[in-house]
């Protein structure tokens, strides 16, 4: 059933875990019905979902979904998004049919009375593109740029391979060496800033894609988002980028630089030999760099440059490693103060791949692209509001936050006049979370964010904390 804007729209919606029902999906019949679901008033334990609405209305999230769905607001194609957006934030994954998460709080607060099974989000996803999917990041990469998100000075890509069950046809590859053998993988390729640990964007491809045709995909789309300044941000990769191609590419046709690791081969060896004693800077005992210009076989560029890390006192202890980079820069700041936060992104996807990056439940890349990309729009709101509640949450990762914040929350909903108030009864760190909800509405009027919520009917929303 594709889903069209006519008065006879019929959804099929999960009321319980056994019991699936067709409800109408049509403006007036969403309307009714929600506002009735707001008169008799809502308990449950998923209200915890709620303290993300301000967030997406100052990240402007609705608006985004609109586009994506090339809709009005009051249809029902941005609410089905919405859905979606907020499932990955309580990182639900796997089949609807075995779990219900109606009649708790979690509905409403995604504009529908209702929550929608697997083939209504089928549908939703299946009428989009992946090129719809990578406008959709693009419009949220900006807006997270122009909100201080990530300063995109120093960037980390690398690829995120999640095993693939399908019983398609695919080439198998090895996750990382320590895997026994080869398997079927879904590539998903990321850029994040490194200095907040925060991701700019990402592509996602079948497992033929090689690197270095998929890095130039996202650094392409990365430049978008940053609009790059006059001093070029550095890209952080590991030896997988290291291609004469991408290094090129790089070099002439992108508004980077790159550092990447050399292989450890002989002709790489014989040129750090060649290195002279003087040549290099030690800032501390036992470390020590240097840098020389370097030319690459079947490379149409002489100006690659060859940073070199030693470490070791004596020269029978000496240990070399050698990295290039496509720009002139300064070899100590970046050996031992930039590259190591390239293994922040190892951490994001540890702590983050729960919302929607750890596995691959279709082939199919229209429908994979699109519901990865809708999870970023819940992980830059959580982000938003792991800043708001500070610690110990701000460092859990999302499992945890979903499990025990989000899941933990108990509450209800009730409306009065043209404010809906979510009232919690556990809530820890209740000052705090008073001091940044309570008055909700003039605090988001002081920031110039509309605080009537377009999905809710222009209805605005408040907290207390008991």
């Amino acid at each position: 059933m594709q889903l069209k804007n006519n008065p006879e729209l019929k959804i099929e919606t999960h009321r319980t875990k056994q019991k699936i029902t067709l409800e109408a999906g049509d403006p007036r019949s969403l309307e009714r019905n929600i506002r009735q679901l707001l008169a008799d008033k809502v308990c449950g334990n998923l209200t915890g979902i709620w303290l993300l609405i301000p967030e997406y209305l100052r990240l402007g999230a609705w608006d985004m979904l609109q586009a994506w769905c090339n809709t009005n607001e009051q249809q029902i194609e941005p609410r089905l998004a919405l859905q979606l957006v907020n499932e990955t934030a309580l990182c639900v994954n796997g089949i609807r049919l075995k779990r219900t998460m109606s009649q708790r709080g979690f509905e409403l607060a995604n504009g529908l009375p209702f929550v929608a099974t697997d083939s209504a989000i089928h549908n939703l996803l299946n009428n989009h593109t992946m090129k719809d999917a990578q406008t959709l990041q693009i419009a949220l990469g900006k807006i997270r740029r122009t909100c201080g998100h990530f300063p995109a000075q120093i960037l980390a890509v690398d690829p995120h391979r999640i095993k693939s069950y399908s019983q398609r046809q695919m080439i198998q590859r090895k996750k990382s060496d320590s895997d026994p053998k080869p398997a079927k993988m879904a590539q998903i390729f990321f850029c994040m800033d490194t200095q907040t640990q925060q991701p700019i964007c990402f592509i996602t491809a079948s497992s033929a894609r090689n690197v270095t045709r998929a890095t130039e995909e996202l650094l392409t789309m990365t430049a978008d988002i940053i609009n790059c300044p006059t001093e070029k941000p550095l890209v952080l990769a590991d030896d997988e980028h290291f291609t004469v191609e991408l290094l090129d590419w790089i070099k002439t046709n992108s508004c980077f630089d790159m550092l990447t690791p050399m292989p450890n081969n002989r002709r790489v060896r014989e040129s750090m030999l060649k290195i002279n004693e003087n040549d290099f800077t030690s800032p501390w005992a036992g470390y020590a760099a240097a840098k020389q210009l370097y030319r690459l076989t079947r490379s149409k560029y002489e100006a690659y440059y060859q940073l070199v890390q030693r470490k070791g006192e004596k020269a029978s202890d000496y240990d070399f490693k050698a990295f290039i980079c496509t720009g002139d820069r300064d070899e100590l700041e970046d050996l031992s103060l930039h590259y190591p936060q390239r293994w922040h992104i190892e951490e994001f996807f540890h702590n983050y791949q729960a919302m929607g990056w750890k596995r691959a439940g279709s082939m199919n890349l229209n429908i994979q692209y699109g519901k990865m990309t809708l999870a970023l729009i819940a992980q830059a709101a959580c982000y938003m509001l792991r800043q708001k509640i500070g610690d110990p949450y701000a460092n859990w990762s999302a499992e945890h936050l979903a499990n025990d914040f989000f899941r933990g929350l108990e509450g209800d909903i009730r409306v009065k006049d043209n404010v809906i108030t979510v009232t919690y009864y556990n809530a820890p760190n209740a000052d705090m979370l008073k001091s940044q909800y309570e008055n909700l509405p003039k605090k988001l009027l002081a920031e110039y964010v509309n605080p009537k919520i377009p999905w809710l009917y222009d209805y605005m929303l408040d907290f207390k904390f008991k």
